[in-house]
This record gives structure tokens, sequence and C-alpha cells, in this order.
């Protein structure tokens, strides 16, 4: 069974702690249930055929989902090339945002980009997007640039944020320090 925290004798549905949740690969069964979410946070979602063509290229992409009670209530994936890792997407439920999600997931994907030798990971923020940018600050992202008109749905601009040095001591360093303030599980549980 998965490590579930915080631990059941806790109460789960308390807002201010973080969510019990465990940490799979994407399959197609969890698709759905992220396409709900999809819908609820981005204007133009992703389609069931775009997460499929997605998950099965192992190779080079990695999709997780965080489950609470067998329900999807986030999800995130990477794709890496070479030494060069970025994060394609990263959502969650917006009934438990502010839970501690984002950042498990957030943590497993510099993780598995690590695993697999990138050196470098960049993704795109909408420039409204304080939070998100806030959580992406404190792995080391740094903002780079501006694509403009990104987001065609709504006319926002996108922030281009890099962080550099993953396989370093340095960062190694920084995601230790992480640890301590992100709950487990932090890591994906092979299915």
């Amino acid at each position: 069974m998965a490590t579930l925290f915080p631990p059941r004798s806790r109460p789960l549905d308390d807002p201010r702690l973080p969510l019990a949740i465990e940490l799979v690969p994407m399959r197609r069964r969890h698709i759905p249930q992220v396409l709900d979410i999809e819908r609820q946070v981005y204007p133009r979602p992703w389609t069931m055929t775009l997460f499929l063509s997605e998950i099965v290229q192992r190779s080079t992409r990695f999709y997780i989902v965080a489950r609470a009670h067998r329900k999807v209530v986030g999800y995130a994936g990477l794709m890496v090339f070479g030494d060069e890792a970025h994060v394609t997407n990263i959502a969650v439920d917006p009934e438990v945002h502010r839970r501690k999600v984002a950042s498990r997931l957030l943590f497993a994907l510099v993780n598995e980009a690590r695993r697999r030798g990138a050196t470098a990971c960049t993704l795109e923020v909408r420039v409204a997007n304080h939070r998100a940018q806030s959580l992406y600050h404190q792995f080391g992202f740094a903002p780079v640039g501006i694509r403009k008109n990104y987001y065609s749905e709504t006319g926002e601009d996108a922030l281009i944020m890099w962080a550099e040095g993953l396989q370093t001591p340095a960062y190694g360093g920084r995601l230790a320090q992480l640890a301590r303030r992100i709950p487990e599980p932090r890591q994906v549980r092979a299915r």
C-alpha cells in the first residue's frame, strides 16, 4: 500500500493539512478524471487523444497522477530530451489547492528529470499566476523571458522559467531542504 500523509489518525478533510495522497504513473484509466481537472483549470483543455499520445512515449515522457481516496486530485507531465527537461503540465483540482499536492508533483518531476540525466528544466507559466511562480522559484526556476500571447484562448503571455544545474550538489542540497518542508509521498510508487 502507498504511504499516506498525514497518517489516518489525523482528520483528512482539514484544509489546513497536507492532503493524504499517493503518486502513481498516469494510466489510461486515470485520464477521464484528469480531463475533469483540465476542464476546471484551463480555458482550452488537452484532449483524451493528446494525453494518450503522451503517456505511451515512456522513453521521453513521464506522467503522474496524485490520488486521494482513489480519486485523481492532480497530475503532472515531463518531457526529457538529452540533458533538458520540460514540464509539460501540472494541475491540481481547485478543491484541494494549498494542500501541498502541486509541491509533491513537482518534486517527483524534478527527481525524474535528474534520474534521466537532465541538467536543466524549463516550463511556461501564465504571467499572472503568481502562486505557481512562487512554487517554481522554490525549486530554483528563474524567469528568462516572455512568450507573447502564448495562451491564445485568453491572449495571456507566458513567463518562461528555467532551473539550471539539476545534477549539481547545490541543487541536490536545494531538494534536500525542500524535502524537509514537503510531506511524503514525494516519489512515484511503481505500478
